[in-house]
């Protein structure tokens, strides 16, 4: 009676998730995927893809007026534009990448910016609280994950001694890579004056329309003079080496200059959207800049609600300017068949192109997927490196005078699902100095070869077979 009640069940929910692939999908590979996790994983199968496969682009969700609070916002371009924006008549394809993003993040290439690359978490947070130490009026903070331990603690210190000095601080996190900030470490944050909400909280009434999609964005702004942005959570993984991955690396920027506002209105929009009050007027947040420095920069804001996938968008329109060579650093780099076709293309076509990844990873389901995918590129000349410690960094070099550093990783969910924001740095000092680092750190990495990498066991080629259909979930 039972065996015949779950294959009832079986076979109902698989034929309503299969039918809703066939009439949702919007790329056959993807598609795929999913039919192979529904047959391989009864029920279960159905119940991912209703969480997490299905294409709520064309659901009610998307036309809400919650979601349209985040276009409420938008800076005016006039005077700042006339001012700061950036037309680069010389080079028609940092041109085109400009108007692309333009056209994905209503933001334009801005002048005027000084950009300090921060290496490590050590270095990072040294700077960060240094300089929340020296706010005056506000500090606004966005972080994907805030877990609790000696970082956390000191930023709830600081805050403290800040809101007696009569600055406003103000939080907003991801309700799902911040689980840990639920209950007694939220409410330290409240009881001392700060305004803090988490973004989508994940309850029973939005669950469906909610957990799939992520605020993955890090931005820190400070008095609208100066932001932080780039992968690093706050996690004392960072900073020590109680991981077992060991100390984390990542990178990340401080920024002054007109770019300030274009990051500062991603974080105030987003904020809007979390506490629902309607009295909140960003225009008390927001001014005109001053030039810093000399260096052009541009942000690259996408979600699941932007009309286009614009952090991958963003990254093949950096690689179609590419004249002699891309270089990638990413934890997680399981693309999707389009970024994959355009990487193999520019590397046919003789651009230099070197991949570097962690040997080791906190994801093993990650690393399988992402090391299905080396056999094709090494096959069209990719060279794919090997660190030995584990790198968090979300990075993009081309040639030597075009970089990206930010949130967004190289994967669908990025991609598709989680909100991303990205800085990409047009400046050839800037540049030099990302190659420089890149380089040194393949120096002592182990390069992949052809002949080695096809030597693996076969467990392994099984796993990794295995978790590429799982992309969709990874």
């Amino acid at each position: 009676m039972l065996n015949t009640a779950f294959t009832i069940v079986y076979v109902l929910s698989s034929i309503w998730a299969i039918g809703a692939i066939v009439y949702h999908g919007r790329r056959p590979s993807r598609s795929v995927s999913w039919v192979l996790v529904i047959i391989t994983l009864p029920i279960l199968g159905a119940v991912l893809y209703y969480l997490f496969g299905m294409n709520r682009r064309k659901f009610k969700f998307f036309n809400t007026k919650e979601f349209e609070k985040r276009n409420k916002y938008t800076y005016p371009k006039n005077s700042i534009q006339e001012k700061f924006g950036v037309h680069f008549e010389t080079d028609t394809q940092k041109e085109k990448l400009n108007r692309l993003i333009e056209a994905n993040s209503n933001t334009t290439a801005k002048s005027g910016n000084h950009i300090t690359v921060l290496q490590d978490g050590g270095e990072t947070f040294n700077m960060l609280f240094k300089s929340m130490e020296e706010a005056q009026k506000f500090i606004h903070v966005q972080y994907y994950i805030l877990e609790q331990g000696d970082l956390l603690d000191k930023m709830l210190e600081l805050f403290e001694r800040k809101i007696k000095q009569g600055v406003e601080i103000r939080i907003i996190y991801d309700s799902l890579g911040s689980y840990q900030l639920r209950g007694r470490p939220r409410k330290k944050f409240q009881n001392i004056g700060v305004k803090i909400y988490p973004i989508m909280p994940i309850r029973l009434k939005n669950l469906l329309f909610s957990l799939n999609f992520r605020n993955h964005r890090k931005i820190v702004i400070i008095d609208n003079k100066l932001a932080f942005t780039g992968g690093i959570n706050v996690s004392d993984k960072y900073i020590s080496r109680k991981s077992g991955l060991g100390k984390w690396k990542d990178i990340h920027l401080k920024l002054e200059g007109p770019i300030v506002n274009d990051l500062h209105l991603i974080f105030l929009k987003d904020y809007y959207f979390a506490c629902r009050n309607t009295d909140f007027h960003v225009s008390k947040y927001l001014f005109e800049q001053e030039k810093k420095g000399s260096v052009n920069a541009q942000v690259v804001s996408g979600g699941p609600d932007s009309k286009h996938p614009t952090i991958m968008q963003q990254y093949i329109g950096m690689m179609n300017k590419a004249k002699h060579s891309i270089r990638i650093a990413n934890p997680y780099f399981v693309p999707g068949d389009t970024f994959l076709q355009s990487l193999k293309i520019v590397a046919l076509e003789g651009i230099d192109i070197s991949l570097l990844v962690p040997k080791k990873s906190d994801s093993k389901a990650a690393k399988f997927a992402m090391f299905s995918h080396f056999e094709e590129l090494l096959q069209v000349g990719v060279k794919i490196y090997l660190r030995e410690d584990f790198s968090h960094s979300k990075v993009m070099i081309v040639d030597d005078d075009l970089v990206s550093i930010g949130s967004g990783n190289f994967d669908i969910r990025s991609f598709e699902l989680n909100y991303e924001a990205n800085v990409l740095i047009y400046d050839q000092k800037i540049g030099s100095e990302m190659v420089h680092e890149y380089e040194k750190i393949c120096e002592k990495a182990n390069l992949v070869t052809t002949q080695r990498f096809q030597n693996r066991t076969i467990w392994q080629k099984f796993l990794e077979g295995l978790f590429k259909f799982f992309k969709p979930l990874i």
